[in-house]
């Protein structure tokens, strides 16, 4: 069995910069990180793949050029193979246009029979293209999975988390999931995987691998979302921290709320 990992670099920091004109995320020279989602996507794949056996492990990202950090990163955890979609001609997709970037490469490298996603990513919190991907593919697929009950080589069986009530779901291949945090509980990446697949090639694709290579679906140019306005939240001042006896810290923090106009003085 085939099983492809989609994961993302985010970046490691709340403090981005964002282009004012196309409201996207500056990343350039931005230090990134593996989404914390997609560790659960990863450590998924590798569970199914001790249980189904002959299985291997393909993951792939869209993103920068640096973005092969992280796949260095699912070697390390344990994957097999590792793709890199990545081309300037993909900047600023919005979920539409990833997605359909996404489904093109899955189109150029797979067939895959089960594709696994984390529930969303941190820097965008959309928790769509998951199953816009499974749409672009025509596949089925289930969402906020929290437990695979049975998984073999014809079919999985999934729990979804419904908020106020679970459901069970059994999908045949080809199909895509989304995983809940806690679904497994993430391995670190290992030491002796990474020296061991340090110099493991990293396949890169580009617009003109894809099976459609029209730029005008891709990128800003594909993707009909427009942003009105986005900002950076402002940052408020720093914490105050009241020391002492507890007569003195509630004394001081009377006199604070009288200065900020919350109390009226007595």
């Amino acid at each position: 069995m085939r099983i492809l990992v989609c994961i993302k670099q985010v970046p490691s920091t709340d403090k981005v910069e964002i282009d004012p004109k196309t409201g996207v995320i500056m990343r350039a020279g931005l230090e990134g990180k593996l989404n914390p989602y997609d560790e659960y996507a990863v450590e998924t794949a590798l569970n199914i793949r001790a249980a189904v056996a002959g299985s291997t492990i393909t993951a792939l990202t869209m993103g920068t050029p640096d973005s092969e950090a992280i796949l260095r990163e699912a070697y390390a955890m344990g994957v097999d193979e590792a793709i890199l979609l990545t081309d300037r001609a993909l900047a600023g997709s919005d979920v539409l246009a990833t997605s359909y970037a996404l489904s093109q490469a899955i189109r150029a490298k797979g067939p895959f029979d089960i594709i696994i996603c984390g529930r969303q990513t941190t820097d965008g919190d959309t928790a769509q293209v998951g199953p816009a991907l499974a749409e672009q593919l025509g596949m089925p697929h289930v969402s906020w999975v929290r437990r695979i009950l049975n998984v073999n080589e014809r079919r999985i069986v999934v729990e979804q988390d419904m908020l106020n009530l679970t459901a069970d779901a059994e999908m045949s291949y080809p199909c895509l999931i989304t995983v809940e945090k806690g679904i497994f509980r993430p391995r670190l990446p290992s030491y002796r995987l990474m020296v061991k697949t340090r110099d493991r090639p990293i396949a890169r694709l580009g617009l003109a691998d894809l099976v459609d290579t029209d730029p005008a679906h891709y990128g800003l140019n594909g993707s009909p979302t427009q942003v009105e306005r986005i900002f950076p939240p402002e940052m408020g001042p720093p914490p105050e921290m009241f020391t002492g006896s507890g007569e003195a810290v509630a004394a001081r923090l009377y006199d604070k709320l009288v200065e900020l106009k919350l109390l009226v003085r007595e």
